[in-house]
């Protein structure tokens, strides 16, 4: 207890939401990379769980630190950030790894870990932007002093990440705004760029339909496919057909077999059926073995996550603080919704893992480090406080 008391500062339930969320996501992936396993490892899960168990690890020192850093220097550093994301989304988008037609990947050749950069470019932006809006807040309802710097940053990344992952860029999109709206942007603009942004993604889109028609699927590029695989996903799910949306099927059995109370730890069978019931599916994975209470309380323990980042931005006492609290707590959350929505087929597939659950590399990190900076300017709240007191 001393050692926490001296070392681990900041919000204590958000260190125990982040904890439990890493013994479930431990337990679960585990449980779920049986296919995994013998597909790549003859039959080996002991592999897939010590790698997973270690980036968990990595991803808690990666949060230690980040908490450890005064919550104002992530103001700089964000326009770092911000300006190492743009060459590099770029460079992905140009000759990344192609998973699925889609370019997302950068391989990091020394350790062979992919490296999604989209997950930069979104801690980047979101930190970026609560830059912007706090030092903007004077003259936060002129257009060209305030909306118009902040727009641009926000479409070029939006729309860097588009063409090879509709779902981030559209999370990000409503992240940005939501912030925007926090951070007291006039209504008026912001109902503007949601015009902007509806706009763009419709010539995107009637750009790579009509590529489509001018030539033959072996043609196809990256660009057409992509448009193809979003508008199959929109088209199945409202069609409802069981063989169109076969993931979405397999995961309903799962959540239906599971019950109340689950089938207990390790004893899930749609896991074999089940494709990516390890990473974007591992909601339904949680409650085929742990029933509807393990998901009840998954879900809790976002909106708790939910919570306490709302406290702390209203008890931070700079602007920058409350928006950074805010912003990426609502990102993190907003992410989980979006998977377990898509868990319960109440949304298209999209291809978002459940942030601190599901098996991933470079998700957990950044999804730590946003967590790290959220328990950074509680930390620094905390302090400030307590400097106050005795002053």
């Amino acid at each position: 207890m001393h050692f926490i008391n001296k070392y681990i500062k900041g919000d204590r339930v958000i260190w125990a939401v982040v904890l439990l969320l890493g013994i479930f996501s431990v337990l679960v992936v585990y449980s779920s990379i049986v296919t995994l396993a013998y597909k790549y490892q003859g039959g080996n899960t002991e592999y897939y769980l010590f790698k997973h168990t270690i980036i968990l690890f990595i991803g808690f020192l990666l949060m230690y630190f980040a908490h450890k850093v005064n919550y104002r220097y992530y103001s700089r550093m964000s326009q770092i950030g911000l300006l190492l994301a743009i060459p590099l989304l770029l460079f992905t988008l140009l000759t990344g790894a192609s998973i699925n037609d889609a370019s997302r990947w950068l391989v990091i050749p020394i350790i062979n870990q992919t490296f999604q950069t989209s997950d930069l470019a979104k801690l980047a932006l979101i930190m970026f932007l609560a830059r912007m809006l706090s030092k903007r807040q004077d003259n936060i309802k002129d257009f060209n002093q305030a909306f118009l710097p902040i727009m641009i940053p926000i479409l070029i990344v939006c729309g860097l990440i588009l063409p090879a992952n509709l779902s981030t860029a559209a999370m990000l999109f409503v992240t940005c705004l939501v912030l925007m709206f926090v951070g007291r942007i006039n209504l008026k603009y912001i109902f503007s760029l949601i015009a902007v942004g509806i706009t763009l993604l419709s010539i995107f889109i009637a750009i790579g339909l009509s590529i489509q028609e001018t030539k033959t699927s072996e043609q196809n590029s990256p660009l057409t496919n992509r448009v193809i695989t979003w508008k199959n996903r929109i088209t199945n799910f409202s069609d409802g057909s069981a063989q169109a949306n076969y993931q979405a099927e397999q995961s309903k059995i799962a959540i239906a077999t599971g019950g109340v109370m689950g089938k207990g730890p390790g004893r899930s069978t749609q896991r074999n059926f089940l494709p990516q019931s390890y990473s974007d599916f591992i909601f339904a994975t949680v409650i085929e073995e742990y029933g509807i209470v393990g998901g009840t309380f998954v879900l809790l323990l976002y909106l708790i996550l939910l919570y306490r980042g709302i406290l702390i931005a209203k008890n931070a006492p700079r602007t920058f603080g409350s928006l950074l609290a805010i912003g990426l707590s609502f990102s993190l959350v907003f992410q989980a919704m979006i998977n377990m929505a898509v868990a319960v087929n109440l949304f298209p597939v999209t291809g978002q893992p459940l942030p601190m659950v599901s098996m991933g590399g470079t998700s957990i990190w950044f999804t730590c480090l946003a967590v790290g900076v959220i328990l950074s300017v509680s930390r620094n709240t905390e302090n400030e406080k307590i400097e106050a007191s005795h002053g």
